[in-house]
């Protein structure tokens, strides 16, 4: 099995990654819960920023700067959005700092929103905020040496696939693999089992005990709006939703295709894809004509098994334009 996803070390300063985290965010999840901090004169901005971004998180609050303002709310937001100099920001925050795991993330902005600096907690959340606020024409300026070398480290592989890092010191190890090329394919182990591992080895896990996933595949030109269609047509005659859903899988041979990455990524969905002797374990109960003409099982409904937690298929395939199949597997 191998995924799709992106990123790599720590802390802006340090080493870190990007989402939208929780509070405080120590397990490698995204940032929900924003606090902007803004000077008087500059409410006006951080109300923007507000409207400009607020529907990406479960909350956004506006509060105004003073000497004392991040000692004081340290602790109750994932991420601090400051609408001031990042020396002001640095300064302010620096005494509070303790762990890398359990610190809020801090993002600046300035009042033209020119630049998004993340100055902590780059892959817990300053970095996803810094890329929401390029939405609005700020330059994302991020130094995390995953972003730099345009990589995806476990951090951002785990909040693709709606999971998290449960030993989060693991990371180290790992995304410095994931900078020399040698990280590989999460791989997958499904209990219950008892698991021994070494400091260099990262473990995620699931967030959601009833997620669904969605197994999909198509002819090789479908576009984003087409698997965007199918589905939202699948979940609904599945009687279930988009905050259900965990990450796309697929079959090998169709994990570069265009669409679906694209389509995925518009959703903020992972993708993961398995071989064919992984699908051949797991082939749905409806005929494909792929297995007489390829050898390949039917890849929705088999993806869809082999990629939920239960391996159960909740929806049987269905079609989209001749385009796109789609099942759904819990």
């Amino acid at each position: 099995m191998s995924t799709d996803a992106n990123d790599t070390d720590g802390d802006a300063s340090t080493d870190d990654s990007g989402g939208h985290c929780s509070t405080p965010d120590s397990d490698g999840e995204v940032a929900e819960e924003i606090a902007i901090i803004s000077f008087e004169r500059k409410l006006d901005t951080a109300e923007e920023i507000k409207e400009g971004i607020g529907d990406r998180y479960d909350s956004i609050d506006i509060i105004e700067y003073h000497g004392d303002v991040f000692e004081e709310h340290w602790g109750e937001y994932d991420c601090f959005v400051g609408l001031m100099a990042s020396g002001i920001a640095m300064r302010k925050t620096a005494p509070l700092l303790d762990d890398k795991w359990d610190d809020p993330a801090i993002c600046v902005v300035d009042e033209e929103l020119t630049w998004a600096i993340p100055i902590t907690g780059g892959h817990h959340g300053a970095n996803q905020v810094a890329d929401d606020l390029a939405s609005m024409g700020a330059v994302p300026a991020m130094t995390t040496a995953s972003e730099a070398a345009d990589k995806q480290g476990v951090e951002k592989r785990a909040k693709a696939l709606d999971a998290h890092v449960v030993n989060g010191d693991s990371t180290v190890a790992t995304n410095l693999a994931v900078l020399d090329e040698e990280l590989g394919p999460i791989e997958r182990l499904d209990g219950p089992k008892a698991v021994l591992v070494g400091d260099d080895v990262t473990v995620l896990k699931r967030n959601l005990d009833d997620g669904v996933v969605l197994g999909t595949g198509s002819v090789s030109d479908a576009d984003k709006e087409q698997f965007h269609a199918a589905w939202e047509r699948a979940l609904d005659e599945a009687g279930t939703d988009w905050d259900h859903v965990e990450f796309v899988a697929t079959g090998t041979r169709k994990e570069e295709e265009p669409g679906l990455l694209e389509a995925a990524e518009a959703k903020g969905l992972g993708v993961i894809s398995f071989e064919k002797e992984d699908l051949e374990s797991y082939e749905g109960p409806t005929p494909s004509r792929s297995k007489e003409l390829i050898g390949w099982p039917g890849i929705a409904e088999a993806s869809a098994i082999a990629a939920g937690a239960e391996h159960e298929l909740l929806l049987e395939k269905i079609s989209h334009d001749d385009a796109v199949t789609v099942a759904i597997g819990r």
